[in-house]
């Protein structure tokens, strides 16, 4: 059986129509990713999701950002709506973080989706840009580790596979890389030191996202199709798992999709993430990324073995806890 493409991909609309789904089928992308323009309510989404997996044949991973606050695209009335991630470390630290990802994940499941792109494991600092402070879990590395591992492991218990982003370190970054592409003139030692060490620490995790990020003090290239970085990423950090890139489509990349895409593969990335555009463009970066490589097939397996049926637990106790802490009731 040939490996599926080295791609993630996104849908058009609420609905799979037979276009989209036969071009699907022969793009074979390796996973899915949704965004606001296919969420309507919860029997539109999983009708949405199961008819994707038909479209492909295979239990394709299907991810989300659901972070919490501007970034979730699952809302309220249908969903509950979640605090900023800081704002909610800030108010129920690790366990509260714990209970929110456990709740998330049972909504992400109860509608055919079994990955979400979180924790933000950036550090945010006092010049991190606006459209990410909020997003992050914490203002040190002791947080952001204590607070991403306890997100990461509410999803993991409730079936939903988390993605670690944005790798090697984000926080730093004073421009928003939906718009151009941030430069961050740290030192290596204090890179290593802080933006770094988060990463270390979470190395385990079974998926990461990179950053479209220069780092003068490594390469005058975007992290993303830095082989510099990539291979600091695998080497120093010790990131085993399957790496996608942020989306392409973003500004801070420049170039045609398929050299976007070209080089970020060449640089050591896994997945190709391709969120917004036109079928000609989605067609352009399937064709360029191909299938999946040998070594990232094997991470691809790997990953999908984190995936798994949500531990039995009482959710209405979870959220009764989660409920009490959130009004500021946490021991201690």
């Amino acid at each position: 059986m040939s490996a599926p493409g080295a791609t993630i991909l996104g849908l058009e609309g609420l609905a799979l129509g037979h276009d989209e789904a036969a071009f699907l089928r022969a793009a074979d992308p390796w996973g899915l990713i949704l965004f606001a323009r296919n969420v309507e309510s919860p029997a539109q989404l999983a009708r949405l999701t199961a008819q994707a997996r038909e479209a492909l044949g295979r239990d394709a991973p299907i991810f989300v950002d659901q972070e919490g606050g501007r970034v979730q695209r699952l809302r309220a009335p249908q969903w509950r709506d979640w605090l900023p991630p800081l704002e909610e470390a800030r108010t129920t630290g690790p366990r509260g973080l714990w209970l929110r990802a456990r709740l998330q994940a049972a909504e992400l499941r109860a509608v055919g989706i079994d990955g979400n792109c979180a924790p933000t494991c950036d550090i945010a600092g006092p010049r991190t840009h606006p459209f990410l402070h909020n997003r992050c879990l914490g203002e040190t590395v002791a947080e952001v580790v204590q607070n991403a591992r306890a997100t990461a492991e509410g999803l993991l218990a409730g079936g939903v596979l988390p993605v670690v982003k944005h790798m090697p370190g984000h926080g730093r970054a004073e421009a928003d890389s939906h718009k151009n592409l941030p430069m961050v003139a740290a030192s290596a030692a204090d890179l290593r030191a802080n933006d770094f060490a988060v990463f270390t620490a979470l190395n385990d995790l079974p998926l990461g996202m990179t950053a479209h990020i220069r780092f003068p003090a490594f390469d005058t290239s975007p992290a993303t199709q830095s082989a510099k970085v990539i291979d600091l990423i695998r080497q120093e950090i010790g990131f085993a798992g399957l790496l996608m890139t942020d989306d392409i489509t973003m500004q801070a990349l420049s170039g045609r999709y398929a050299d976007r895409a070209q080089a970020a593969l060449a640089a050591g990335c896994d997945l190709v993430l391709h969120c917004n555009g036109t079928r000609a463009e989605m067609a352009e970066t399937v064709a360029a990324a191909g299938a999946l490589s040998p070594a990232a097939a094997l991470r691809a397996e790997a990953a999908l073995r984190w995936r798994h049926s949500p531990e039995e637990v009482d959710l209405d106790a979870l959220s009764a806890e989660f409920e009490n802490l959130s009004h500021g009731t946490r021991d201690g």
